[in-house]
C-alpha cells in the first residue's frame, strides 16, 4: 500500500517497427490469452508489406507506456486510424450511414485491433492490472484529444472488456463457432459423439472427397517451400474473386510469416493426380507449459471444384491435426452457422465502443442493448440444437 505511484512515459508510434521486438513478445507471452496474431512478426508483416498501411486506410498509432523508472516496457495496445471499416468483422456500417445521413463524418475513427482477425484475445497488454487500467485510460484519452468519432476496441479477452466497460465504453457481443476438444484418440472417436444423422453426413462428406481421387497432405510451416506459398495465394485470391472482392492479404506477407513465425503455420493442401487444387491456410499455438492450444481456422481457396473439398480442407483436417497434437480449441473464425453440423459450438464474443457525440452514443447504448438480448436468445436456440447426441 506504501508503494510509489509509478510514472509512465507514453508513447504513440506509427509502426510496430518503432518499438523493441522482444519487450513486445515478451510483454505479450506474461498475457493470459496471447495469440499468434498480436506476435510483433505478424503486426510487422502487415505493415511492411502495406497490407495494412496508411495508404490502404490502416494507420498505425501504436499505443504504449514504458516504465520511467525502468525503461521497461509495462503496456502497449495495436491501435489504428481507420478511414473505412473494412477488415474488422465487427460491423459498424449502419452507424457510419447514420452520421452521414446526418451530416456527420463518422471517419476517421480509432480502431484497436488486429487488421483482417476476428479472434478474440489481449487487446491491453500489461505487466499488471493497474498498467492495464492505465492503458485503457490512455487509449481513451487518445480518442477524446483526437479528430475522430470513435474508438473501438474489438475482440478483446473478458478481462480487457471488463476493464474498458469500468471506464465507460459501451460493450457489444457476437457468435462464433468453436469446437473443443473432449480429449478424444482420434477423429472417429469424435464422430462417435455427434447425433447419428450429423454423423452420417461428414462421414459422405469425407468420402466424395476420397472417392473423386483427391488425396491430402499437411505441410507445416518450416517445410513450406515457396512455390507452395505461390500456390495458396493463388487459392486465397480465388475465393475473393468468387466474392467479387479485393484480397487484404498478399504473397509478400504469407512470405514473411512464413519466415518468420513458421512454427505457428500449418498449409493443408488438396491435390488430384500429383497437382495441387485446394489449400487451407490454419494458425496455431501451443498452450501454457506445452499443453494445449488453440488452432484459428484462416484462409482457404481452391482452383479447382470438387464437392465437399472445402470441409475437408478447412475443417475436417485441421480438426484431425487438434487430435493428433492435442490442442483445446479450434476457433473457426467469424460467423458460420453451418459449422455446428461438424461440432462446433457458439461462443459468445465481444467488442468495446466510444463514441464522441453524445447524442449517437445514446443512440448506439439503446441499440447494444436490444441487440445483445437478441444475442442471449440465438445462443439460447442454437444450444437447444447442439449436434451432440
Amino acid at each position: 500500500m506504501n508503494q510509489e505511484p509509478i510514472d509512465y512515459r507514453t508513447g504513440i508510434l506509427a509502426s510496430p517497427s518503432e518499438v523493441d521486438a522482444a519487450e513486445w513478445n515478451a510483454l505479450l507471452a506474461s498475457q493470459a490469452q496471447p495469440t499468434p496474431f498480436l506476435r510483433h512478426e505478424f503486426l510487422a508483416a502487415l505493415d511492411a508489406t502495406r497490407c495494412a498501411a496508411p495508404d490502404a486506410g490502416w494507420g498505425a498509432q501504436f499505443v504504449t507506456l514504458t516504465n520511467a523508472r525502468t525503461g521497461r516496457l509495462a503496456a502497449a495496445a495495436p491501435v489504428y486510424l481507420k478511414g473505412h471499416s473494412y477488415g474488422e468483422y465487427v460491423f459498424d456500417w449502419a452507424w457510419a450511414d447514420a452520421y452521414k445521413r446526418n451530416g456527420l463524418e463518422y471517419y476517421p475513427k480509432l480502431l484497436c485491433a488486429v487488421p483482417f482477425t476476428p479472434v478474440q484475445g489481449t487487446r491491453l497488454m500489461a505487466e499488471n492490472a493497474h498498467a492495464r487500467r492505465h492503458l485503457a485510460a490512455t487509449l481513451l484519452a487518445f480518442a477524446e484529444q483526437a479528430d475522430v468519432s470513435s474508438l473501438h476496441v474489438l475482440f478483446p479477452t473478458e478481462e480487457d472488456a471488463a476493464t474498458l466497460t469500468d471506464l465507460g465504453m459501451m460493450e457489444r457481443e457476437g457468435v462464433q463457432f468453436h469446437w473443443l476438444n473432449n480429449g478424444y484418440r482420434d477423429f472417429d472417436e469424435f464422430l462417435a459423439t455427434l447425433e447419428q444423422k450429423k454423423r452420417k453426413n461428414i462421414r459422405a462428406e469425407r468420402r466424395k472427397v476420397r472417392e473423386a481421387g483427391v488425396t491430402m497432405r499437411r505441410v507445416r510451416g518450416e517445410e513450406i517451400s515457396d512455390a507452395e506459398w505461390r500456390f495458396f495465394s493463388k487459392c486465397y485470391r480465388q475465393t475473393y474473386r468468387e466474392h467479387f472482392s479485393s484480397p487484404y492479404l498478399n504473397l509478400d506477407f504469407f512470405r514473411r510469416i512464413g519466415e518468420t513465425m513458421p512454427e505457428n503455420l500449418l498449409l493443408v493442401i488438396a491435390e488430384y493426380e500429383g497437382k495441387p487444387i485446394a489449400s487451407s491456410l490454419v494458425v496455431w499455438q501451443r498452450g501454457p507449459g506445452g499443453k494445449g492450444g488453440t488452432l484459428y481456422g484462416r484462409y482457404w481457396g481452391a482452383i479447382e471444384h470438387v464437392p465437399c473439398l472445402h470441409f475437408e480442407t478447412a475443417y475436417y483436417q485441421p480438426l484431425e491435426f487438434c487430435i493428433e497434437e492435442k490442442l483445446d480449441v479450434f476457433e473457426g473464425g467469424a460467423q458460420g452457422e453451418h459449422k455446428m453440423a461438424r461440432g462446433f459450438l457458439p461462443t459468445v464474443t465481444r467488442s468495446a465502443h466510444w463514441l464522441a457525440h453524445p447524442a449517437f452514443a445514446d443512440a448506439v447504448a439503446r441499440f447494444l442493448e436490444s441487440e445483445t438480448n437478441h444475442i442471449h436468445a440465438y445462443v439460447h436456440e442454437l444450444n437447444e440444437r447442439n449436434p451432440f447426441r
